[in-house]
């Protein structure tokens, strides 16, 4: 059972007890002090009971829920499990990968450098059309040993400007297009005897081609396309811009950290090529390939830009002023992420998936609330993460579209996937799917739970406050002697709790949220729905429609000596306390009299239905045989409406001063 389905159980429980113990003291009182006859009493009971006792209440929480489900899937988040509604509310910290979530996954090269000389690339996209021009003006040379390993080293196609493949794959393969290597052409020429795939474990990918080298002599070339730092640390030479090869000393590696650096600090992704000749007679293509990665040729290094999504940057904002802190989890560069987490108001510090796989635990809880960014993250990295944020307290949600974020996705409270980079393992392994693998969907989806959890708790607070009304009502007949402590019929007490509150109820459930939710922190998941202040005041606004029901009833029944005409004024009066009282439970503290009332529509359209049905039940003949009730006059339907509105001037006393109190301090 969810935190939610525990505390209803336990609330449900205890309106049994409270409304058990309401109808043994109204049989009780009516039975030995007045002598009523039991099977009156017992009916009564009965009514009351079905009245008291919220039965319907898991369907409405499962109705809400689902009606949740199609909202978010409307908004493009399909959320798989009821549950995961009800936690979105109050979720607290998001962490989301970066590429295709808060950018827009478009990547596009726009700068080359090899030792010595650096290219701008113009062009948008994947289309092939576009120069690569020297930063200087001076003559660029031939680019193809540079810009070879670009069209080989991969698997994207790009085909009329659109992409088949890895976006980061393409941008390099348009690149090598626009120096003049034809992807297609060069592939069925240097086909691959072997290759290794890329993997997260060693960041770089390599494939291995028959060719001649610049001598002429028949080599097995192995092309490299990885990160930067992983091919340097791999490398022992470097093709200089003036085609020889030298080694890597200092500062060359110098220069291409440096160029790495600048690049990325320019949020900028950086991919690095390489290459290797190993003789045809003794390079196996079954063995282990990785051990050849090494000895490496540095060639260039590419910067793509991929550029945020303008909505992720509103996104963002509009998540921390909601109390939730945004964190950036990426493979890239921790440069490169800083810039773009830059861009996009991320707050705090970057550091690498090492730094954080290196601290204590104490560390890692003492600092998790200062870092913004982690970058070069492994699996590992990320389930560690889901867990120190929940040991802080914090409801976790976390993005993945690998077969390695799935541990982390499981262990989130909410785990996202990606609808459309996502593999099957991760779907599987998340609560949501991202039909469009946008950050913002998630953010709109967090609104969508606060709004769906507010509702619920205006359909408790009503059902709350309209069934103590029911049992002070009955109580206070008892022991004040209001009609022999029977101030209602059993039918009257079903046609109220069938119409107005069930009426009231749906207004509230299914109407607008409240206005502000996502300028208010995060819910606590272990927030109970009735704290005991609330309880203790809604039995109060209980009581008061139950006291100007009594009035009006004992008022009637005295001076005119007409039970029948004072049940009946009795019945307008209570009907009208629940509709005011539940206009008043549409916003805890905004009047009824303001905007946030007349912005919900369905409370308004079911408020206006319930007041046919209390004109109804005393001014139509049909209803007055079924419900022992008599047609009232204009004086009468004002005095009932004047003793109704009590509760209603009661609670706009209550908001006034809750408005004007000070606004408690953020929790830091």
């Amino acid at each position: 059972k969810t935190p939610l389905t525990r505390q209803l159980d336990a609330l449900t429980g205890q309106i049994i007890v409270i409304a058990g113990l309401a109808l043994a003291a109204s049989i009780a009182i009516g039975y030995f002090v007045y002598n009523l006859p039991f099977s009156t009493l017992f009916i009564s009971a009965v009514a009351f009971a079905v009245a008291a006792v919220p039965t319907g209440l898991p369907a409405v929480v499962t109705t809400l829920l689902s009606l949740g489900t199609k909202a978010l899937a409307a908004a493009g988040a399909i959320v798989k499990r009821l549950r995961s509604v009800e936690t979105l509310g109050s979720t607290s910290a998001i962490n989301s990968d970066k590429t295709g979530t808060l950018t827009l996954n478009q990547m596009t090269a726009v700068e080359l450098t090899i030792a010595g000389r650096r290219f701008t690339v113009d062009g948008e996209g994947y289309s092939t059309v576009g120069q690569i021009s020297t930063v200087d003006g001076s003559p660029g040379g031939d680019l193809s040993p540079y810009l070879l390993p670009m069209a080989l080293c991969a698997d994207a196609e790009v085909r009329d400007g659109s992409l088949v493949g890895d976006p980061t794959e393409g941008a390099l393969v348009v690149l090598a297009a626009k120096g003049g290597i034809d992807p297609v052409e060069t592939r069925a020429a240097f086909p691959r005897v072997a290759v290794l795939p890329f993997d997260a474990a060693y960041k770089l990918m390599a494939t291995f081609h028959r060719m001649k080298d610049e001598s002429g002599r028949e080599v097995i070339r192995g092309f490299v396309k990885g990160a930067p730092d992983q091919l340097l640390a791999r490398a022992t030479s470097a093709l200089m811009a003036d085609g020889q090869v030298a080694p890597t000393a200092a500062d060359t590696a110098d220069r291409f950290n440096a160029e790495n650096e600048r690049l990325a600090s320019n949020g900028l992704r950086v991919m690095c090529v390489a290459r290797r000749d190993y003789d045809p007679a003794t390079f196996d293509p079954n063995a282990d390939l990785l051990p050849l990665v090494s000895n490496l040729t540095l060639l260039a290094l590419a910067g793509i830009v991929d550029p945020p999504r303008p909505e992720a940057k509103v996104a963002i904002a509009e998540a921390h002023a909601a109390g939730i802190q945004v964190r950036m989890i990426t493979g890239d560069h921790a440069v490169t992420a800083a810039a773009i987490a830059k861009q996009l108001g991320i707050r705090g510090e970057a550091i690498t998936g090492a730094e954080w796989g290196a601290y204590s635990d104490d560390e890692a809880l003492r600092r998790i609330d200062d870092i913004g960014v982690i970058a070069r993250v492994t699996p590992e990295h990320k389930v560690r993460l889901v867990d120190i944020l929940k040991r802080k307290g914090r409801i976790v949600s976390m993005t993945g579209d690998g077969v390695n974020d799935a541990p982390a996705l499981k262990k989130a409270d909410i785990g996202v996937a990606m609808g459309i980079t996502g593999t099957e393992v991760s779907k599987e392994a998340a609560d949501m799917i991202l039909t469009d693998d946008n950050f913002a969907t998630i953010v709109k989806a967090v609104e969508k739970g606060r709004a769906l959890y507010d509702n619920l708790l205006k359909y408790i607070r009503y059902q709350m406050g309209v069934l103590f009304g029911m049992i002070w009502t009955f109580l206070g007949a008892g022991l004040f002697n209001v009609l022999m402590g029977v101030p209602f019929v059993p039918q009257q007490t079903l046609y109220v709790n069938f119409t107005t509150q069930v009426l009231q109820s749906i207004g509230l459930g299914l109407g607008e949220p409240t206005e502000g939710l996502m300028k208010r922190p995060p819910r606590k998941a272990d927030e109970q729905v009735m704290p005991l202040p609330l309880g203790i005041r809604l039995a109060i606004y209980g009581a008061i429609q139950a006291a100007s029901c009594l009035v009006i009833i004992q008022l009637f029944s005295i001076n005119l000596a007409n039970d029948t005409l004072a049940r009946t004024m009795g019945l307008a009066t209570f009907s009208f306390a629940n509709l005011f009282y539940g206009l008043s439970c549409n916003d805890l503290t905004a009047s009824v009299f303001s905007r946030a009332l007349l912005a919900n529509a369905k409370l308004l359209q079911m408020s206006g239905i319930s007041l046919v049905f209390i004109i109804l039940a005393n001014q139509l003949g049909l209803f007055n045989r079924l419900l022992n009730t008599v047609p009232l006059s204009i004086e009468y339907w004002v005095l009932a409406a004047a003793a109704g509105s009590v509760i209603l001037w009661v609670m706009e006393t209550v908001k006034f001063f809750q408005r004007r109190r000070p606004a408690p301090e953020p929790e830091t």
